[in-house]
């Protein structure tokens, strides 16, 4: 740890001061009086972050706008990460990231100090004043982090993907529903204008029957890193100072510390991330999942650029998922392309308009109907019809879904009592489960037969080990 713990007072004990320290004098500051934007000190959620890198400091700068929450401790094994060679920029860990906190809170909230942990399960254990938990840990420890906290009576809020692999997402999904705290991933375009007006627009026949989807992220060269790094690390580096290396391993078997590993890049690695596709389709591929109840495919395939290695994260990588037909909906075909692949563009558009753009280039989502296509940006981004003429002439259906302020203020809406958030583990487990499936069959070799009630490839048994991973001694999950 790297400072001493604070434990802090329960609400009763709060409101008690309060209220004394009130009746003490009639002079008190305007945040204690209420004002415009005010929130009660009993109406705030007090959340926990576990996970103070990039995408955890990425959260906390948006929770810091939400007025009904305050962040009450953090946990990180590492008292500071470097993240000044990726997107993030700047410093994370627990030391940079608790010093924002204070200096952020220091004008509502003078004198405050935010409890500092490197090991969660202590945080946990010992800071009573705990609502809800936010995770942005890897991949590999999102389900024993998210399982101890839902356990423990926390709401939680966790990055995608929500999990590792196909069972700890059925274990998570099922751990929320007998808990019944409120949870949410971090699948942010779920809560935007885009994602509803896309249901809606398949909704209303916008283009007819849906026969495919297509989703792609072509991020920028200086991005691959964090899916694929250059070469296997041969070796080992000295551990940075302040770096509890065994408690980041958490589930995964000891092996030496090398820089190649962390931060960021550890997305690159199969036992702590899982590349591209289900970092970035969970959220290209959100509207599609969620318009065509995209949730127990017959087969999924994939191929990658070149030998699919055992360690390492591909490079880049084309998967299927082809789906029966329902009640609701006809067969649909759903492909992924990343690495810098993307689609090819239908015959009735353009190439060269860049009004008729697919996505928003980099990234995207085309849906192939039998009377044209909807096209958006990726995370959700908002949806066009294409051809042009048909965006221009289409008569725009009611609005059906209920709309949310943000993502995370639907998450703490939750928290306190209102309607589940819309990106609830029962939903995101199962979103994550169909982009794990990609990343089975690819390291199967196999176009995959699925049985979702049986959780098996029928034609592959040695998909098994992907769909159910190891854990060493002391970190099985708490259920």
């Amino acid at each position: 740890m790297s400072r001493d713990q604070h434990t802090l007072p329960d609400r009763r004990q709060f409101l008690a001061t309060a209220a004394s320290a009130m009746a003490a004098t009639t002079i008190v500051p305007r945040h204690v009086l209420g004002g415009p934007g005010f929130v009660a000190p009993s109406d705030k959620v007090n959340v926990a972050l576990v996970g103070a890198g990039g995408q955890g400091l990425t959260n906390l700068r948006s929770l810091f706008h939400e007025p009904d929450c305050q962040v009450v401790a953090l946990a990180d094994p590492a008292e500071e990460w470097d993240l000044s060679a990726f997107y993030y920029g700047g410093k994370g860990g627990r030391g940079p990231v608790a010093a924002e906190v204070e200096s952020t809170y220091e004008e509502r909230t003078p004198n405050f100090r935010c409890p500092v942990y490197e090991d969660f399960r202590v945080m946990l254990e010992n800071e009573k004043a705990i609502d809800a938990v936010l995770i942005a840990t890897p991949d590999h420890l999102h389900a024993y982090v998210s399982i101890l906290a839902m356990k423990s009576g926390k709401h939680v809020y966790c990055e995608k993907p929500l999990t590792h692999d196909v069972w700890e997402a059925r274990t998570v999904a099922r751990v929320a529903a007998e808990t019944g705290v409120a949870t949410q991933m971090g699948n942010q375009g779920r809560s935007g204008e885009g994602h509803r007006q896309t249901a809606e627009w398949i909704w209303d026949g916008a283009i007819g029957a849906v026969r495919e989807v297509h989703a792609w992220n072509r991020s920028p060269a200086s991005f691959g890193v964090i899916w694929r790094p250059d070469e296997r690390p041969v070796g080992w580096h000295a551990l940075p100072p302040g770096l509890s290396w065994d408690l980041w391993l958490g589930p995964r078997e000891p092996r030496l510390w090398h820089s190649a590993y962390a931060p960021v890049t550890w997305r690159g690695f199969w036992d702590f991330g899982g590349g591209a596709m289900p970092d970035m389709g969970i959220h290209h591929l959100d509207p599609a999942f969620h318009a065509l109840s995209l949730e127990t495919p017959e087969t999924v395939e994939a191929t990658a650029y070149g030998e699919v290695d055992q360690e390492l994260c591909s490079r880049g990588m084309f998967a299927t998922w082809r789906f029966a037909a329902t009640d609701e909906r006809g067969p649909v075909t759903v492909h992924w392309y990343d690495g810098g692949l993307m689609p090819p563009t239908p015959p009735e558009i353009d190439p060269e308009d860049p009004r008729q753009r697919l996505g928003d280039g980099e990234n995207g989502v085309l849906f192939v109907g039998e009377r044209g296509f909807i096209t958006a940006g990726g995370w959700s981004g908002m949806p066009r019809l294409l051809p042009r003429e048909r965006h221009r002439s289409y008569d725009r259906p009611a609005k059906t879904l209920p709309r949310v302020p943000g993502h995370h203020a639907d998450w703490l809406r939750a928290c306190k009592g209102g309607p589940p958030a819309s990106g609830q583990f029962g939903y995101g487990a199962r979103l994550t489960e169909f982009m794990l499936l990609g990343n089975v069959a690819l390291r199967t070799g196999k176009r995959l037969s699925w049985d979702a009630p049986g959780m098996r490839a029928t034609n592959a048994p040695e998909a098994d080990q992907y769909l159910r991973q190891p854990y060493r001694s002391g970190w099985e999950l708490p259920v």
